[in-house]
């Protein structure tokens, strides 16, 4: 089976220059209006925070991640380009905020995410609860929750579930043997518990993970992460390249071509998941609305 390359030296290396194959479209009017709406409503979104490479064709759409808790993390992820320290007061209006920003854009697929918040109690568990029950009292929509793993507490994973979101999303983002550089803080078996709590409490949510490639994995590992993740009922997953968004962040180390995104793809469905989306601009809430009207005409 081949393998994807592995890097031994971890000495920061220069940006590397993105292959031709990762350009994105420049703006379209829709951009304006979404930015819009999203200051006018003083709301975060991760598609700013993460500097995702996606942002401007998504936002031309009107199209958003909505990321709720505050724009600062307790996770030092090395992926990652979020802010670190100090969080922020929780906003008791912000679930109604986030309703009125879904309402002004339209969606019919919402997705709400967040850093993670150690520092509170159920980890922001209430808040995502009273978020979807905003969005499910003004309109009819779809929603999608990316969720921290509340470190494990099932209390707090099981008053989510109670608020029923379509889709309970909770990425892996890596293999093991890279979580100690690439998602500190955070453990392997807590994401599959996860998981698997959500399946076994209510098997009508529609699950989903992700995970990203280019960090120093091997074909084999990306490949047993995938297996693990449907031995736990995991419904759907994501699978793109890893793009470093600061000099802060960790390197990337292997730029995959489309071509092997489609192989891993393939690999990957054939373990019975109900949805593979496996490509270079790939992410956790790229397209999620489509990928969830594919797996709902699909069942």
């Amino acid at each position: 089976m081949s393998t994807l390359n592995i890097l031994t030296d971890t000495t920061p290396e220069p940006r590397q220059r993105l292959p031709k194959w990762l350009k994105r479209p420049l703006p379209e009017p829709g951009m304006a209006f979404t930015s819009n709406v999203i200051d006018d409503l003083k709301l975060v979104t991760v598609c700013e925070s993460a500097k995702c490479p996606n942002r401007t064709e998504c936002w031309s759409h009107k199209t958003a991640t909505l990321m709720i808790l505050g724009n600062v993390c307790t996770r030092p992820c090395g992926f990652c380009s979020i802010a670190k320290g100090k969080t922020e007061t929780v906003q008791l209006d912000e679930p109604e905020r986030v309703a009125e920003a879904a309402v002004r854009l339209g969606l019919e697929h919402v997705v709400i995410t967040s850093v993670t918040r150690d520092d509170l109690p159920d980890g922001g568990a209430e808040h995502f609860y009273n978020c979807i029950l905003a969005i499910r009292a003004r309109m009819d929509a779809d929603i999608e929750v990316l969720t921290p793993d509340f470190r494990g507490d099932r209390k707090a994973i099981q008053r989510v579930i109670e608020a029923h979101p379509d889709v309970f999303n909770h990425n892996t983002e890596t293999v093991p043997r890279l979580y100690h550089r690439v998602r500190r803080n955070a453990v392997y078996q807590r994401t599959l518990d996860l998981l698997l709590q959500v399946k076994e409490t209510d098997p009508t949510i529609v699950t989903k993970s992700g995970i990203m490639l280019g960090l120093g994995e091997t074909r084999e590992e990306v490949l047993e992460v995938c297996a693990d993740l449907r031995a736990v009922g995991c419904d759907m997953i994501t699978i793109g390249q890893y793009l470093q968004p600061t000099p802060q962040n960790l390197p990337v180390e292997r730029f995959l071509p489309p071509e092997e995104f489609d192989e891993v793809g393939d690999q990957v469905r054939a373990m019975g998941f109900k949805l593979v989306a496996s490509g270079p601009f790939v992410r956790s809430s790229y397209n999620a609305g489509e990928m969830a009207s594919v797996l709902g005409k699909d069942s």
